[in-house]
């Protein structure tokens, strides 16, 4: 296989397999591709194959397969495209094929999601939301807001969401500027107030949520958009929690892969590497990082290639609020190697702070483990 291939393959293995795509599939579908133009085909052939046991159960009346069938097809023609620049036509067809899958599962989830439009500077945010059922009752329920990545969409996030929503929390996964649906028609940027407020307001017409026990949770550049949700709404965000974020981007532009590096300029509209470069310097943490105000969750790989961990010391020493550090030794890029040691935890440590009801008792262990480092004085 080529160098992009086999970069690809050696960043990005294990969050593959976390969020839905089947060990086997991977290992066979990618010992297929020796060259990076054939990315996206293979991986569009692959997520067809899902796409048809969804469609036929469909048709025979098998709701709940049929979901289950759709959103993993959708998360294989994510993954089709997600970083697949080099030929924009290709990338937004799989990624077409990816929104109508995870549109037409969304009824037949359990529990079942629903799509929320946004209007946003001229173009739309688009959100999945979905709802916890049985014992946690009618609501409104508590609710986290999930931020993808660079590369990530609402369509991969699925199975971080059945974390929170088994402990009684609502999720709003959201595509924000650049990525996923808004990606052709908004640029990445730095500044998410105007995203936050737009988020805020939205969140206040659904009558399924209270979103004065909102958490904001994000991945990678998530991870970066996350934080600066929260210091946006100061003290209306409960609790917030960073995973595998830059505390500024463009810092360590030069280590990073190429593909991520020509990702980042097609969705920050910039025209050569040096722009993007520019770009990427403006999302930075250093001039808003005292405005968080909310407790902090900071999770890090010791491992990470392509953010290095001493972001999350340099966010954990900036914040205003309390914050706490779990660095996981053998953690990678976005910890998808080490999911067991992190997602639970992690919706325990929200639940915990957005008062669910089954979580108010406090807690006989306390979530503090030898890898975590709390901020001096916190």
């Amino acid at each position: 296989m080529d160098e992009l291939v086999a970069s690809a393959v050696a960043h990005w293995g294990p969050r593959f397999t976390v969020n839905g795509v089947t060990v086997a599939d991977f290992e066979r579908v990618t010992a297929g591709i020796e060259r990076w133009s054939d990315w996206c085909a293979a991986w569009v052939a692959a997520g067809a194959e899902h796409e048809a046991l969804g469609r036929d159960a469909l048709a025979e009346g098998r709701l709940r397969s049929a979901g289950e069938h759709l959103a993993q097809a959708a998360v294989y023609h994510h993954f089709a495209k997600f970083v697949f620049v080099e030929d924009p036509d290709q990338m937004r067809a799989a990624h077409a094929r990816a929104v109508a899958c995870y549109d037409a599962a969304l009824p037949h989830l359990d529990p079942p999601g629903r799509r929320v439009e946004m209007p946003f500077e001229g173009g739309r945010l688009v959100a999945v939301l979905r709802v916890p059922g049985g014992a946690a009752g009618d609501g409104p329920h508590p609710v986290v807001v999930l931020v993808p990545g660079l590369d990530s969409t609402k369509e991969e996030l699925r199975s971080t969401e059945e974390t929170f929503l088994v402990r009684g929390l609502a999720t709003f996964t959201v595509d924000g500027p650049g990525q996923g649906e808004a990606e052709y028609d908004l640029h990445i940027r730095g500044d998410w107030g105007p995203v936050a407020e737009t988020l805020w307001a939205t969140l206040g017409e659904l009558p399924e949520v209270d979103r004065g026990r909102l958490g904001v949770w994000g991945v990678s550049l998530g991870g970066y958009y996350a934080p600066r949700i929260a210091a946006s709404l100061g003290d209306r965000v409960a609790a917030c929690v960073a995973l595998a974020g830059p505390f500024n981007f463009g810092e360590y532009w030069d280590g990073l892969p190429q593909l991520t590096r020509d990702t980042f300029r097609a969705r920050s509209g910039a025209a050569t590497d040096e722009e993007a470069r520019q770009i990427a310097l403006t999302l930075g943490m250093e001039d808003v990082a005292g405005d968080l105000v909310a407790p902090l969750l900071i999770v890090f790989g010791r491992q990470d290639r392509l953010i290095p961990w001493e972001n999350a010391v340099r966010l954990r020493d900036a914040v205003a609020g309390p914050v706490e550090l779990v660095m996981i030794e053998d953690g990678n890029h976005g910890c998808a190697n080490v999911e067991p040691w992190h997602r639970p935890r992690t919706a325990d440590w929200l639940a915990a702070r957005l008062a669910v009801p089954a979580l108010t008792t406090p807690l006989t262990t306390p979530l503090t483990t030898p890898l975590t480092t709390p901020k001096a004085g916190s």
